[in-house]
C-alpha cells in the first residue's frame, strides 16, 4: 500500500506521496495559429465518440462547415482540441491530422517531454470537469464558455513520467474494453430500434389498399414554434425543444421540460394543448427533423421552439391522434419526408410538406384496436431498450471511476 498525502486540491482528494501538484500551464501550451492566410482546407471536427475527425468523416450531423477557410484555426497531430462551450461535459480529443478547426475550439501542445495520452486522459476526468464549471461564463446553461487561461491554470495531480506511461498504457486497454461492450449494447439498442419501426410500419400501413384516406391538410392546421430571440424578462414558462425529441412517443407532466425566459405577451396560439403533435422541423441531424411526438396530460402553459411546427387535428372523430402518431413513426412516413424535404445538409419540414402527406385509416373502433396493439408491443421493446441503455449507463460511469482513480493515485498500475 502507497503512503498518501492530501493534495491540496478539494476534487483531487489524497495523492500519492511521490506525486505532485502543478498547473496544466507548466505541462502544455496553447497554440493560436489562424488559418489565413490559408494552410489548409482541411476542415476537422471535434466528436464525443470519435473524437477529433476530417469533417466529412462526420456524416449529416452538428453545424454546417463554414466556407470561408480563414476564420479557422490551425490543429497539428499529436495536439488536444477541447471545445470551449462544450469541454464542460467532455467535448475534448487528441488530433491526429493536420487541418484547421472552429474559432471556438481550443488546441493545446504538450511541452517538450510530456504525455499527450496522459494529459488527454486528465481532461476526461468528471471531477476535472466538473472543477472546470466554476470558472465558467455565460447566462444558460448550455451556452457556458470557459477560456483557455481558465483552463490551463488548474491544479492536476502527475506522477513520474515512467508512471504516467503504465497509468496510460493500462486505462488506454481498459477503455477499449468498456467502449466495446458499450458499442455492443447500443447495436442491440438500434436493432430495437429498426424491429419497433418495423411493428409500427407493418400495422398501421396492412390496410392501404382498403383503407379510407386524406391529406394531413384536410384535417388539421399547422403553426411553427417560437422565435424566441434570448432577451431576459421576468416572464418564464416550460419550453418543448428539439432536445426534448428523443425516442419517445408522448410528453407529459412527468417529462422535464427547459425554463424559457421570455420577451413579451405570449400569444394564445403559441401555447400546445393535449393532442397536439409537434415535429422537428429543421435540425442538424437528418434523422431529428420529422420526428414526432404527442402532447398528452399537459397541466402547465408549454410552448415550442421555432425549429418544431405543431399539428392541431380538428377531426378527432375521422382519426385518433394517437393513431396519426404511429402512422408518422413509420418507415413510409420517414421515406416520403428524405424524398420531399429540401436542403443540402440540413434538411427542413416544412407545413406544406406536411399538409400533403396523405394518410391511411380504418374506423375509429378499428384504429383504438391498432393503438391498443402497438402501446403493448412497443412496450415491450421500450423495456428491453431501457434495460441496455441501464447497461451502457453503468459501463460509461464504471469508465469515469476507473480514470479517476487511476488519473488521482488512488489505484496503482
Amino acid at each position: 500500500m502507497r503512503e498518501m498525502k492530501d493534495s491540496g486540491v478539494e476534487w483531487i482528494g489524497e495523492i500519492p506521496e511521490t506525486w505532485i501538484v502543478e498547473r496544466l500551464q507548466w505541462h502544455l501550451d496553447e497554440i493560436k495559429e489562424s488559418n489565413s492566410p490559408i494552410k489548409t482546407t482541411q476542415v476537422l471536427s471535434l466528436t464525443n465518440k470519435a473524437g477529433v475527425i476530417p469533417y466529412e468523416d462526420k456524416g449529416e450531423q452538428g453545424n454546417k462547415a463554414k466556407e470561408n477557410y480563414d476564420e479557422y484555426k490551425l490543429a497539428y497531430p499529436d495536439t488536444i482540441v477541447a471545445n470551449s462551450m462544450n469541454i464542460l461535459i467532455g467535448s475534448v480529443g487528441i488530433c491526429r491530422y493536420f487541418g484547421c478547426v472552429s474559432p471556438v475550439y481550443y488546441v493545446f501542445k504538450p511541452k517538450e517531454n510530456e504525455l499527450l495520452s496522459y494529459l488527454n486522459y486528465v481532461f476526461q476526468m468528471e471531477q476535472f470537469q466538473k472543477e472546470l464549471r466554476r470558472y465558467a461564463n455565460g447566462i444558460l446553461e448550455i451556452r457556458l464558455r470557459l477560456s483557455s487561461a481558465n483552463i490551463i491554470k488548474r491544479y492536476v495531480a502527475f506522477p513520474s513520467h515512467e508512471e504516467q506511461i503504465a497509468i496510460s498504457h493500462f486505462l488506454d486497454r481498459k477503455c477499449t474494453q468498456i467502449d466495446a461492450l458499450i458499442s455492443n449494447a447500443q447495436q442491440q439498442i438500434e436493432k430495437l430500434k429498426a424491429y419497433k419501426q418495423s411493428v409500427i410500419t407493418e400495422t398501421v400501413t396492412k390496410g392501404l389498399d382498403s383503407w379510407d384516406k386524406c391529406k394531413l391538410g384536410y384535417i388539421a392546421s399547422f403553426k411553427n414554434g417560437l422565435n424566441y430571440n434570448g432577451t431576459i424578462t421576468d416572464t418564464t414558462m416550460k419550453f418543448l425543444g428539439v432536445g426534448d425529441f428523443k425516442d419517445n412517443f408522448v410528453i407529459d407532466d412527468e417529462r422535464m421540460y427547459s425554463d424559457l425566459i421570455f420577451d413579451g405577451n405570449l400569444p394564445p396560439d403559441m401555447l400546445l394543448n393535449n393532442g397536439d403533435i409537434v415535429f422537428v422541423r429543421s435540425n442538424g441531424s437528418k434523422d431529428l427533423v420529422g420526428r414526432s411526438v404527442l402532447v398528452d396530460s399537459i397541466s402547465y402553459p408549454l410552448t415550442f421552439s421555432g425549429f418544431c411546427i405543431r399539428m392541431r387535428n380538428n377531426r378527432t372523430d375521422l382519426i385518433d391522434n394517437k393513431f396519426l402518431l404511429y402512422c408518422f413513426w413509420s418507415s413510409r412516413f420517414r421515406q416520403a419526408l428524405n424524398q420531399e424535404s429540401k436542403g443540402f445538409n440540413i434538411k427542413n419540414l416544412n407545413q406544406g410538406m406536411l399538409s400533403s402527406f396523405m394518410v391511411y385509416y380504418p374506423d375509429i373502433t378499428e384504429q383504438k384496436a391498432i393503438i391498443a396493439e402497438l402501446d403493448r408491443k412497443c412496450s415491450q421493446i421500450d423495456k428491453l431498450i431501457a434495460l441496455k441503455q441501464q447497461k451502457i449507463e453503468k459501463l460509461q460511469q464504471y469508465k469515469k471511476s476507473l480514470i479517476y482513480e487511476y488519473v488521482t493515485g488512488k489505484k496503482e498500475v
